[in-house]
C-alpha cells in the first residue's frame, strides 16, 4: 500500500503571503488562518492513520503549522494595534498623519 503524502507547501505560501499582507493593517490574518487551519486537518487525518502517512511528511506538516500559527500570531497583534491607533487617534487625524508624511518624502526626494 502506496503511503499518503501531506502538502506543506501551501500552507507554507499562504503563510508568507500573510506576512507579506500583515502591513495592511493586520489583513493577513485571512491568509494565515486558512493556512493554519488546513495543516491543523492534515495532520489530524495523520494521527488518525499514522500507518498511511509518510512521517518525514507529517513533520515538514508539523512545522508549516508552527509557521502559520506565528505569522497568525503575527497579524492578530498588528491588527488589535491598528484597531488601537484607529480608536484613539481617529481616522481623520490618522489619515492627516499619513497625508503629511508622504507631503514630507516627496519633498526629500
Amino acid at each position: 500500500m502506496e503511503q499518503q503524502r501531506l502538502n506543506p507547501a501551501i500552507v507554507y505560501v499562504l503563510a508568507i503571503l500573510g506576512l507579506l499582507c500583515c502591513c495592511f493593517g493586520g489583513l493577513g490574518i485571512i491568509l494565515a488562518l486558512p493556512a493554519y487551519l488546513i495543516a491543523n486537518s492534515g495532520l489530524k487525518k495523520a494521527s488518525l492513520n499514522p500507518e498511511n502517512y509518510d512521517q518525514g511528511n507529517v513533520k515538514a506538516m508539523n512545522t508549516a503549522k508552527i509557521v502559520a500559527l506565528v505569522i497568525m500570531i503575527i497579524n492578530i497583534t498588528y491588527l488589535i494595534m491598528t484597531i488601537y491607533r484607529i480608536y484613539t487617534t481617529g481616522w481623520d487625524e490618522l489619515m492627516q498623519q499619513s497625508q503629511e508624511m508622504m507631503e514630507q518624502w516627496q519633498q526629500n526626494q
